[in-house]
């Protein structure tokens, strides 16, 4: 499919800068055969059902952006550096993105305060694999020192970060360093929700996708079919999966929290939608005409136009639908993106 069909426009003042408050009082809405019922988070106890399951990413955004400099080498100047950690590649080394990337080559260090990133690589489209002076615990620490929260750019190209972001970009299952952003329809929890969930027979579990910073890049390509994801390491344990599949056997339901746990579902599910334990990487890429194995609804904030995750809930109830659920978003005064309202999409029947 071309990846304009997948375009709209999108107001600069329905770009939410900071949540909602308390982070359950966010907007949802409710996309499925009924139609498009605007209501509220709170009111997610009341429609859903007993029995069903939500399935929670447990990642933990880390201060992944990194203000440095590169210093004068006798041919150049310094040159002032801002990484964004992509993905780990071993105790020591990061897969990362750089600006301004044209003024780094293999060879280069970048100061971070004491901390000193060596460019060992340059991928054609900019990508780094830069090299640290620590390792292991003692360069996580640093990180946590000296990093900022990475706000995704439709937020910082607009306000500074600050000390609330460290609380507000963080959800309350985050249990697992890894992520370079946050998987944002979790942000809307709260334990006084979680309770009335409980108390309606909502249970829930937990799953690691660590999302990489390639969420925030546009997508290129003109044809879906071109593009290529940025793989991301997960997990599902045996007793998370044996739990899932428990629950669809007894009648109830797979509600995915975010496009992050939908596609880590969806990577290990087999062809009969089972789903199998899971550690490994992935790079699912989920457009219209696929058919969803695993999961029964979707509960995801408002994305990018022409961004992978717009796409991946077009897959899921239909480009049509979709594109006018936005547009009533839109009119009604909904908050988009990270910081802002949700949706609760119940799938077009073709694509299951």
């Amino acid at each position: 499919m071309k990846v304009s069909d997948f375009d709209f426009h999108l107001p600069e003042d329905r770009i939410a800068l900071r949540p909602a408050r308390p982070r359950d009082a966010a907007r949802m809405l409710v996309i499925g055969d009924d139609g498009l019922i605007d209501a509220g988070v709170a009111d997610l106890p009341g429609l859903l059902c007993a029995g069903d399951i939500m399935v929670f990413n447990d990642t933990r955004v880390i201060p992944a952006r990194l203000r440095g400099v590169r210093r004068a080498d006798g041919s150049r100047g310094e040159a002032r550096i801002e990484l964004l950690l992509h993905k780990r590649a071993d105790d020591r080394e990061w897969q990362a993105f750089a600006r301004p990337g044209k003024r780094l080559r293999p060879g280069d260090d970048i100061h971070i305060g004491d901390l000193v990133a060596k460019v060992m690589m340059k991928g054609e489209g900019g990508e780094l694999l830069v090299r640290f002076d620590r390792s292991g615990r003692e360069l996580d620490l640093a990180i946590l020192e000296l990093g900022e929260m990475p706000l995704p750019p439709y937020i910082a190209g607009k306000r500074a970060t600050d000390e609330g972001d460290h609380a507000d970009y963080q959800t309350m299952f985050a249990a697992r360093d890894g992520a370079v952003a946050a998987p944002t329809a979790s942000l809307h929890f709260t334990e006084g929700l979680m309770g009335r969930l409980s108390e309606a027979g909502i249970g829930h579990v937990t799953l690691t996708l660590h999302v990489g910073a390639g969420t925030f890049l546009p997508v290129k390509a003109e044809d879906t079919a071109d593009h290529r994801m940025h793989a991301e390491w997960g997990e599902i344990t045996a007793e998370t999966a044996d739990r899932l599949n428990q629950v669809r056997r007894k009648g109830g339901r797979i509600v995915a929290v975010g496009t992050t746990s939908l596609r880590l579902l969806e990577s290990a599910a087999d062809e009969s939608g089972l789903i199998r334990p899971f550690a490994d990487e992935t790079e699912i890429f989920i457009t219209p005409g696929y058919r969803f194995r695993a999961v029964d609804v979707l509960m995801t904030n408002f994305h990018l136009p022409k961004s992978t995750l717009f796409m991946l809930v077009c897959a899921f109830a239909g480009l049509d639908v979709m594109k006018e659920a936005y547009s009533h978003a839109i009119e009604s005064g909904y908050r988009f993106y990270s910081y802002g309202d949700s949706t609760l999409i119940f799938p077009a029947p073709s694509s299951r």
